[in-house]
């Protein structure tokens, strides 16, 4: 049992030995650059650091506030133009017209929609896609926006009264 603790403690100080050596490390590039005093070196930023833009931002942000009530406000938009395409006597293709029929279930599917689109825009910042996150908002408020201005263009539908 001795013997098996030395040799492993043999087999981990090699290992260590090895890694510390700079000989070892065979595929790092050699410093080209002298080496530059702290001081020196943290007043002159790199180009990366100039370039780079900052990328990391809290999920509730002003912008993503802002862009999430406009999904709101679209989905609302909505709502209402729907509601006003069926009183006027049009089907409606997307959904069912039971279900438009019904307000408070109607209701809840445009609360959903937004919820998901807000749920896909968190996807989207916890994996550090954030021009999806942005755009997974505007592109909805344009969709929705334009389904709504649509409802209220087309015109009424004129079916014919029987029994007169």
């Amino acid at each position: 049992m001795a013997r098996v603790r030395k040799s492993r403690l043999i087999e981990v100080s090699l290992l260590l030995m090895l890694c510390g050596t700079p000989g070892a490390r065979g595929q790092q590039a050699p410093a080209s650059k002298p080496e530059v005093p702290v001081s020196e070196a943290a007043a002159t930023p790199t180009k990366q650091e100039k370039i780079a833009p900052k990328t990391e931002h809290r999920f509730w942000d002003k912008e993503n506030d802002w862009l999430f009530a406009g999904v709101g406000a679209s989905r609302t938009l909505d709502y209402f133009s729907t509601l006003n395409l069926r009183r006027r006597g049009d089907k409606e293709l997307l959904v069912t017209n039971d279900l438009v029929d019904d307000h408070a279930a109607f209701a809840v599917v445009e609360a959903v929609g937004t919820g998901v689109s807000i749920g896909a825009s968190y996807l989207f910042h916890r994996y550090g896609h954030h021009k999806l996150e942005r755009w997974t908002s505007i592109v909805h408020i344009g969709l929705t926006t334009t389904g709504a201005v649509r409802n209220y263009c087309l015109k009424t539908a004129h079916h014919p009264v029987s029994g007169l």
